[in-house]
């Protein structure tokens, strides 16, 4: 990257989830489909303050847009190759982001549940067959199809099938986001078969086979 897209992908990574704080100010949690979409509504943040306008318009257009699909299921067509870039670019980073944070909260969540986090689902032993399939088939996991903290962890996992570039793939193989958040799922072999499948998926794609 020039100088120039560097400071414009650090602007977006900065960015991306400012309404997060008007999200839980407003609503008291982090869940978009309780509350609503916290990309528009940092989309308006940003706007009611003119914090971009220092940007020139070509610049503003990128980071609005890269924030508006930074949390969409799927990229919508987008014909712009910087637009696209950006986009994918944004995508990756955040999760690799939540890898980070979601696995951190795993490891310590017995001395200290955070509800919000886990997004109110139940903690059982249970995974639901809606996410299992979706994982069998190389696609990301339907928000929708969640009934336990079990079936949030797998769609997590599920995120490694809509990650873009080589470096994010060698980034969760070699800080083992897929094993570290697969140790705290129940070790059946369903799930174990699974897993291997993923782990195989992002090894291929980080070019270590």
């Amino acid at each position: 990257l020039s100088a120039e897209d560097l400071l414009l992908a650090e602007t977006m990574a900065l960015f991306h989830d400012i309404g997060r704080f008007k999200q839980y100010a407003t609503y008291g949690n982090f869940n978009d489909s309780l509350s609503e979409n916290h990309a528009e509504l940092g989309l308006r943040e940003l706007a009611k303050h003119k914090v971009l306008s220092v940007c020139s318009e070509a610049e503003q257009l990128l980071i609005t847009q890269a924030i508006r699909y930074h949390n969409v299921r799927v990229l919508p067509e987008i014909e712009d190759p910087r637009c696209l870039f950006f986009s994918r670019l944004l995508r990756d980073a955040d999760k690799l982001d939540i890898y980070r944070v979601v696995i951190d909260y795993y490891k310590y969540r017995q001395k200290e549940r955070n509800t919000t986090i886990e997004l109110g689902l139940p903690d059982t032993q249970s995974c639901s067959p809606p996410i299992l399939d979706a994982i069998r088939q190389r696609k990301i996991a339907y928000l929708k199809d969640m009934a336990t903290l079990n079936d949030f962890k797998l769609l997590q996992i599920s995120w490694v099938f809509d990650l873009n570039y080589t470096p994010t793939f060698c980034a969760v193989h070699e800080r083992r986001y897929v094993e570290q958040i697969a140790a705290t799922l129940p070790q059946t072999g369903e799930i174990s078969k699974l897993l291997a499948t993923v782990e195989a998926y992002v090894r291929e794609r980080a070019g270590i086979c």
